[in-house]
């Protein structure tokens, strides 16, 4: 199976086999080598070309195949899970200290957030990252496109068991969690969004007919408007979330995740008529929206 393949070769892109092809772009059977060992830090990437990256904006204005090797080649130090927190997030130990770590390029559904429910395939998600994680020792990787740390403190990292398997992109593909850009794009973005597409099609984990079909379980990834609170107002329909680490987001009609957000008004989460009134609430546009 194509997809099993590439889980496990972090230096292939699914744009480049025949089952995922973009019409965009072309194939080719070898990956161009940087000219010098890169400077690494605890991912195991260069660190010293993410300025540069980061002002351009976008993934299209550098070579990301050469990025990609960049991140999968540096030495393979591996280091032992100590905790699997929930689908996306893991602790390790470096160095005889424990890092939390936030997995790049994906999201799974709720389960450790005391002010929500458990949402849809939370619990199965977490399993999977159980069963495929508990005991393992993996190697990471920065992304030179991201901060290394995000605003909880926790790096931000690729995560590749020592048997080559790549966790991030192999959760998307079993339907266990699905794509997230947090505002700029990521090395592994169009991969990434290909093994969503790939889920889906073939009905895996939450995509599944009828998965989320639980009671007492929020479906939080399927489109369920049913689920989500009734607005008082027919016109403010911009929907003011508050994630797990309290940041206040809120979504438009024509952002990707705007079906999947439910709004719970007792705790704090609030429809908006405006983007204006949503910015003066304290809240923030998600940055994957248009």
């Amino acid at each position: 199976m194509y997809l099993s393949a590439l889980a496990k070769n972090p230096v292939r892109s699914f744009t480049e086999t025949p089952p995922l092809s973009d019409s965009n772009s072309t194939s080719s059977t070898s990956q161009p080598t940087p000219s010098a060992p890169p400077k690494a830090d605890k991912g195991g990437v260069d660190t010293t070309s993410k300025r540069g990256i980061i002002s351009s904006g976008s993934v299209e204005n550098y070579d990301s195949a050469e990025l990609k090797e960049t991140i999968s080649a540096p030495k393979d130090i591996y280091y032992p899970v100590l905790k699997v927190v929930d689908g996306d997030t893991i602790d390790i130990g470096i160095d005889g200290k424990t890092e939390r770590l936030r997995l790049i390029g994906i999201n799974t559904p709720e389960i450790v957030d005391p002010r929500k429910p458990v949402e849809c395939f939370g619990r199965e998600a977490s399993d999977n990252a159980h069963k495929l994680l508990d005991g393992a020792e993996v190697k990471i990787a920065a992304d030179p496109t991201q901060d290394d740390k995000d605003i909880y403190g926790r790096l931000l990292r690729y995560v590749w068991r020592a048997d080559g398997l790549f966790y991030n992109l192999e959760a998307i593909k079993d339907g266990f969690a699905y794509e997230y850009t947090y505002q700029l794009p990521y090395i592994y973005q169009k991969d990434f969004k290909a093994a969503q597409k790939y889920a889906q099609d073939n009905s895996l984990g939450f995509w599944a007919d009828g998965a989320c079909n639980k009671k007492n379980i929020v479906p939080a990834l399927k489109n369920n408007s049913s689920a989500v609170s009734s607005s008082t107002d027919k016109n403010c329909v911009i929907k003011g979330n508050i994630n797990s680490g309290g940041v206040k987001i809120y979504h438009l009609p024509n952002c990707p995740y705007y079906k999947q957000t439910i709004i719970n008004e007792s705790q704090g989460e609030k429809w908006f008529c405006t983007e204006a009134q949503a910015l003066t609430a304290g809240w923030r546009k998600a940055g994957n929206c248009p």
